[in-house]
């Protein structure tokens, strides 16, 4: 299962979802065995340290220091990894907005990270932005 690599078709069937809760991205110089504990949303390990992407309440149970809050918006439909212009048109429409995004894509979702305040402004946009590209040309 590869998922879909159609614009028009993904943008008509994203179907975004608000997840409950908070996120934070955060760094730090702890080695994964060290945060697996945390059970981390997301990691990434660059070289200036290691990225995690932590619900807001553990971040803060742990003492680990974040500089944003964001929630989280999954496009449920399944999106090819080799998908051309997918989160640009999403991205694009936010950022007409103001809204910036931090998108991550894994096997079968694209998610959105929006800041916490503009989070249902950004569902909003994409609910619209389906809504447009399900349109007769």
């Amino acid at each position: 299962m590869s998922g879909e690599t159609n614009l028009g078709v993904l943008l008509k069937s994203m179907r975004p979802v608000l997840r409950d809760g908070e996120f934070v991205f955060l760094t730090t110089r702890r080695s994964l065995l060290e945060v697996a504990s945390l059970a981390p949303l997301g990691l990434f390990q660059e070289e200036e340290g290691l990225t995690l992407i932590l619900p807001r309440e553990k971040a803060e149970a742990a003492g680990l220091p974040y500089t944003a809050v964001f929630r989280m918006l999954t496009l449920s439909v399944h999106s090819s990894l080799e998908a051309v212009g997918f989160l640009a048109a999403i991205t694009n429409r936010l950022a007409s907005r103001g809204i910036s995004v931090n998108p991550v894509s894994a096997y079968f979702h694209d998610h959105l990270f929006v800041p916490s305040a503009r989070a249902e402004e950004a569902l909003a946009l994409l609910v619209e932005l389906a809504g447009y590209a399900a349109a007769p040309a």
